[in-house]
């Protein structure tokens, strides 16, 4: 019996093969048709469930939960990071920073010793670097790339601190237990950029205010030049830098003024929370799920419901509410193929983290072992229309 227990405790924690530490069997997560899951797993500061549903032809939405040592040194601080990057025009931008921000992140927190706002807005700007570096070695070939770009949501949980870091429409929203009733509030904790909000047109207009065009309103939505709906991102190099928006990139990206400021930015908005013991679990998902769900409603699902695979359930929920405002049942839409099911909704990415106090209160140097994890693991072949 002892030898059993102790097979069973070795597949659980077997290291794989890049050097990571899982703790469940289904370590990469699961797959059912364009659904990618894992259920549940276990982090520094608690469990965590995460989904990811394609949409389009090709995986735009990219993830990762990434938990333990935060820093290149072992003796740095432990903590969590996770990361929600939405990609548009493309996947090459979400990839790029699912395989770069957070080693960035380890990078910086090294040199800083500590997690800080600074070492995460080194990040950000080492990775935007790093995919421009990208598109200008690309750009003879492959001139499109310019026009990819990918929002990106990230939280750190160290020291006790959340910090949340944003380019673009992701959103992660706090559940925090409201002792004297007993439910469970929705705080939304990251801000957007996306014009079809008052106040960023506003931002947008102050910052170029010699642009009468620096966001116009075409086919009843607001978009950036006519062009884009959201105003900071990582890559969107055309928007960046005009030496990129020119041929031979695809004219409908084209503008037809030179520009010389960026009109895209690339700096996060960055916020910093202290974590408290009824802060009860986070939801950062990409804009696929807020599309359907009110932010109350994603975390009235995760209060009501098992924590084990909880971020499947949101994503089910999401497409409900999709297949309801197209008046056709769910069992319908799952039937649609990748490429044809963007017109019923998008990629959507959801992770849940959970925060257990008694965890989230250790000294961040308390070793455990590293598990990461990246969502959206769906390589499906393409497929041939017959003639």
């Amino acid at each position: 019996m002892i030898s059993g227990l102790m097979n069973f405790l070795r597949a659980c924690f077997q290291p794989s093969a890049d050097g990571h530490v899982y703790t469940s069997s289904d370590a990469g997560g699961r797959q059912d048709g364009l659904l990618w899951y894992k259920d549940t797993g276990q982090h520094v500061n608690g469990e965590f469930s995460m989904a990811v549903v394609q949409a389009n032809n090709l995986l735009e939405d990219q993830s990762q939960i990434e938990s333990g040592c935060l820093s290149l040194q072992d003796s740095g601080p432990c903590g969590t990071f996770i990361g929600i990057y939405d990609g548009h025009g493309g996947p090459e931008t979400s990839r790029f920073i699912n395989e770069h921000l957070f080693q960035n992140l380890k990078r910086f927190t090294s040199e800083h010793q500590s997690m800080s706002v600074e070492v995460i807005r080194k990040a950000f700007q080492a990775t935007e670097e790093g995919f421009l570096s990208v598109v200008t070695r690309q750009w003879p070939t492959k001139p499109q790339i310019a026009a990819v770009g990918s929002c990106c949501l990230v939280g750190v949980i160290c020291s006790g601190t959340l910090y949340i870091a944003n380019l673009g429409d992701s959103r992660a929203v706090l559940g925090r237990l409201v002792r004297s009733t007993g439910e469970v509030l929705a705080i939304q904790l990251s801000a957007e950029h996306n014009v079809s909000i008052e106040s960023v047109r506003q931002e947008m207009q102050s910052l170029h205010p010699d642009d009468s065009q620096i966001v116009v309103l075409k086919h009843n939505v607001w978009r950036v030049k006519g062009l884009i709906q959201i105003s900071r991102s990582i890559g969107d190099v055309y928007l960046k830098k005009s030496e990129f928006n020119r041929e031979p990139l695809y004219a409908k990206f084209r503008l037809r003024e030179p520009f010389g400021k960026p009109i895209l930015s690339s700096d996060p908005a960055i916020s910093v929370h202290p974590l408290q013991p009824d802060d009860q679990f986070i939801i950062f998902a990409s804009d696929g799920l807020w599309e359907h769900l009110r932010n109350q409603d994603a975390v009235d699902i995760v209060q009501n419901h098992p924590r084990n695979g909880i971020a499947r359930r949101l994503v089910k929920t999401a497409l409900q509410e999709a297949a309801k405002k197209r008046e056709m049942r769910y069992s319908d839409l799952k039937k649609i193929d990748r490429g044809v099911r963007r017109h019923f909704h998008d990629d959507i990415s959801v992770a849940v983290v959970f925060l257990d106090s008694n965890l989230v209160s250790r000294a961040s140097s308390v070793k455990s072992p590293n598990v990461s994890v990246k969502g959206g693991g769906i390589s499906l072949p393409t497929k041939t229309t017959p003639t």
